[in-house]
């Protein structure tokens, strides 16, 4: 059977592929068509082309899987994402937000910050990269104009709430989103995840977040969850 793609039917600029062999798959219309980020499948459909989202290697598109009720990124929106490694996630938030929109890229680790210039910055003009420690918004607020509609955090951190809410305080726009991929394991091994994900809410709760809903992203990540909460 031939490749069919259509819109997710409650996200926007978020499709859903279904493969010769009948398997379903996430994907975004492709920016930059021909060039694909991390190896991902490219294909057509009605004379676009798609990048077949790999929720293996992105928590986001794990998230909406496994059925996250907001994914609050939409076209034109203003993102700063946090821990944005070699680009995987952000090149199909890059695509989302089309080109009306904005990716603010945070990354500490030099080699990931060249691969996310060299493979994904380069060819798409509306994503920023900052090497940059996402502990200290300040250092690189002064490079992006007014505020961002949405935060995604993706840091691998003891302080992960805490870090989200400081850059929050300095970019988030009032009644914006954040998006916080908690990796328990590095929060506190101790502990079960789940009371981990419980102890960063609670974080975000006490910095003024109203949290809409926590959602774990097993089988895609162990011992990680998606909290999507609001400026309250």
């Amino acid at each position: 059977m031939p490749v069919k793609v259509k819109p997710h039917q409650k996200f926007r600029e978020i499709y859903q592929v279904t493969l010769e062999d009948g398997a379903q798959r996430l994907a975004t219309r492709n920016l930059t068509p021909g060039r694909s980020v991390y190896g991902e499948r490219l294909v057509k459909f009605k004379g676009v082309e798609y990048r077949v989202w790999d929720a293996f290697r992105s928590k986001l598109a794990g998230a909406i899987i496994k059925g996250v009720q907001n994914v609050p990124i939409e076209p034109g929106d203003k993102v700063l994402y946090l821990g944005a490694a070699s680009g995987t996630t952000p090149s199909h938030v890059s695509d989302i937000v089309g080109e009306t929109g904005h990716v603010y890229c945070v990354e500490f680790a030099q080699r990931s910050i060249r691969d996310l210039i060299n493979n994904v910055a380069a060819y798409r003009t509306n994503i920023s990269p900052f090497l940059e420690d996402a502990r200290f918004p300040e250092k690189y607020a002064m490079f992006i104009p007014g505020k961002v509609d949405t935060i995604y955090c993706d840091v691998a951190q003891p302080e992960q709430a805490k870090l989200l809410a400081d850059n929050a305080d300095v970019l988030l726009k009032p009644s914006g989103w954040v998006m916080l991929a908690v990796k328990a394991q590095s929060i506190d091994v101790t502990m079960a995840p789940e009371a981990v994900y419980q102890q960063e809410a609670r974080v975000l709760r006490k910095r003024g977040f109203d949290v809409k809903e926590i959602v774990a992203l097993e089988p895609f990540d162990k011992a990680h969850a998606m909290i999507v909460a609001q400026k309250a």
